[in-house]
């Protein structure tokens, strides 16, 4: 690099590793220091070089306060060695599943509650959710997922050390003040590598106009970027009526935590929204999800399976067009057990939305639940590109990899969700389901103490929890603990567990299948297993849309 480049960069560079507020910080803290020793020094009978002693050394501090700032970065609780140079400045870091593009690229991190109450974290986290999901759309655009730049919500951490951790160049952040039915929403879009705002804007307006607040600030980020932004087809599906929107934001806040109770709340928010906009495409599609989900893993019941028909009926005839619909539906077949009519509708979405991370997930449930391990291998490669910090995905790839004796990728999938489950538990440490999932891929990694700890954990969360039950009955039986096994796979059963077919395909639990006491428990699951629902005519048979 020529000088003239290197000084060109310095301003920037000093900004960015803070090398100047620790040097003014540095000189405040002399300035008191020599002050204190003048006045202090000679009363306590101390020679006159010991006051030129301190002038000296404070002199030579200031290099070297100077240096560490431009080596180091200083995070909350730690420090960390800078990975830029003033020639790699302007280059952020590549993810590890870069896809090659290094166009403009963009992270939206969770926005800020500033309402007198602080009781609007769902409603902070909608409206940025709302503008990713805009942004994400656009081709030249590389947004980062809610899940990794919401991880640091509520942290005090530098956008230049958030945007190397996520690989982006710039970081949308922003605040909520609501109160009554007005509403204050101040964004900032930021230059990661030198730190200036590109755009920043506050909105001051009618609650109801939240809507037009969330497009300009996408609309501006776009502009900003230099990309062009186009509406996702859900947009066309979306609803203007407040009260509904808010419903469907806390539906969404419960939805996304784990265990029956939050999803039964979640029904009870998504019920209220299309009950006061029966249009609400996206509504119905959120509240057939939800029954769904119960039926899986919690409640098989005829009131949850007709919720989830029901809801995913009305989803369909709303928006036939939209992914996220035929999914809801491949769901409520799911439940009911027709794997072909599942994989109509999964395929379906994924030619609606190739990337659409749950159709790859439940299409890749579906295909296992019939022993498909190569088809589901690859749904799962596919799910994991588009949402590298999922926990389960590298999870459920290791068992499928040892299914098919592909140990060594096994075992560097077991690590990849472990460290992601892990991550996943720092913020939401009551989340059973990442207990559950990482308890055998501790047992896989040979990590046995620490697999029975989580384990522990899970059970004095939620022990009645049929999916915390099963995935605990498939951890002991890779332990050898045969009898523990069994004894949680009879509980499961007891608390709702349905899916033989799962138990069936499910290589964890090969040590069992000798045993009588699980012959009869698969027998059990065989004779509760869902029946089809009574009208299969108007559903699409494999093949079609």
């Amino acid at each position: 690099m020529s000088l003239v480049s290197f000084f060109s960069r310095l301003p920037s560079e000093l900004k960015r590793r803070k090398v100047v507020p620790v040097v003014v910080s540095y000189a405040v803290i002399v300035f008191v220091l020599l002050q204190v020793a003048e006045i202090t020094f000679a009363p306590l009978g101390l020679p006159d070089w010991a006051l030129t002693l301190v002038v000296v050394l404070s002199i030579a501090g200031f290099p070297i306060a100077a240096i560490l700032a431009w080596a180091f970065d200083l995070m909350p609780g730690e420090v960390r060695r800078d990975r830029g140079t003033p020639g790699e400045a302007a280059r952020p870091l590549v993810p590890e599943h870069d896809d090659g593009n290094h166009g403009p690229s963009v992270a939206v991190l969770a926005f800020e509650d500033m309402s007198p109450e602080q009781d609007q974290e769902h409603f902070c986290d909608g409206i940025a959710e709302e503008i990713l999901n805009c942004l994400v759309h656009v081709e030249q655009l590389r947004v980062a997922s809610r899940t990794l730049s919401f991880q640091f919500k509520g942290q005090r951490v530098d956008v230049g050390a958030i945007a190397r951790h996520l690989g982006v160049d710039t970081i949308l952040e922003g605040s909520v003040r609501k109160s009554g039915q007005r509403i204050r929403v101040t964004t900032q879009l930021i230059n990661a590598v030198d730190g200036y705002h590109l755009w920043s804007e506050s909105f001051d307006r009618e609650l109801e106009d939240v809507f037009d607040i969330q497009e300009e600030i996408a609309l501006n980020v776009a502009r900003s970027l230099e990309v062009t932004l186009t509406a996702p087809v859900h947009e066309a599906y979306a609803t203007r009526d407040i009260e509904a929107y808010e419903l469907f934001l806390k539906g969404g806040h419960y939805f996304r935590r784990w265990g029956l109770r939050n999803v039964e709340f979640a029904v009870d928010m998504f019920e209220r929204t299309v009950a006061i906009d029966p249009a609400y495409a996206r509504g119905w599609a959120a509240l057939a999800d939800s029954y769904a989900l119960i039926c899986m893993y919690w409640a098989a019941n005829e009131t949850n399976l007709e919720g989830a028909d029901r809801a995913s009926q009305r989803a369909l005839a709303l928006a036939p067009d939209l992914a996220e619909a035929h999914v809801s539906r491949g769901l409520h077949h799911v439940v009911r057990g027709e794997h072909d009519l599942a994989e109509a509708r999964f395929g379906r979405a994924l030619e609606l939305d190739p990337e659409l991370f749950e159709a790859l997930y439940f299409y890749g449930r579906v295909v296992f639940q019939q022993g498909m391990l190569e088809e589901e291998a690859a749904l799962y490669e596919r799910a994991e590109r588009v949402r590298p910090e999922d926990f389960q995905i590298p999870i459920l790839l290791r068992q499928v990899y040892q299914s098919l004796g592909r140990s060594d990728e096994a075992l560097a999938a077991a690590r990849r969700g472990v460290d992601g489950a892990e991550k996943y538990l720092q913020l939401n440490p009551d989340d059973t389901r990442a207990l559950n999932l990482g308890f055998g891929s501790l047992v896989t990694l040979g990590e046995k103490d620490r697999a029975v700890e989580w384990a522990e954990r899970s059970l004095a969360l939620d022990a009645d929890n049929a999916d915390t039950l099963y995935n605990l009955a498939c951890g002991f039986s890779m332990m050898g603990e045969i009898d523990r096994a069994l004894d949680c796979m009879q509980r499961a059963c007891l608390h709702g567990l349905t899916i033989a077919e799962w138990a069936e395909n499910d290589s964890d639990l090969d040590p069992l299948r000798g045993d009588p006491r699980f012959q009869a428990i698969l027998a059990g699951l065989r004779a509760r297993k869902t029946p089809s629902a009574p009208d299969d005519s108007r559903r699409p048979r494999p093949g079609t849309g």
